[in-house]
């Protein structure tokens, strides 16, 4: 099990530092979203799929 470990340590480092790396870019994306951030950095006014994303709500009249 030891030699299997040595000889396998750079594959198991470099996808023990993706899978890092993978968490760390979903944990920004949720912060994100939870503060209402847009995702691709643009204001919504001009945007095609506004209604898609932030659908009216009851009472609002569209805004």
């Amino acid at each position: 099990m030891l030699t299997w470990l040595m000889e396998n340590m750079a594959t198991i480092i470099i996808s023990a530092v993706l899978v890092l790396v993978v968490a760390a870019i979903l944990v920004s994306m949720v912060r994100g979203k939870r503060k209402g951030k847009s995702s691709c950095g643009c204001g919504c006014a001009g945007c095609a799929m506004n209604g898609a994303c932030h659908p009216a709500k009851p009472g609002t009249m569209g805004k």
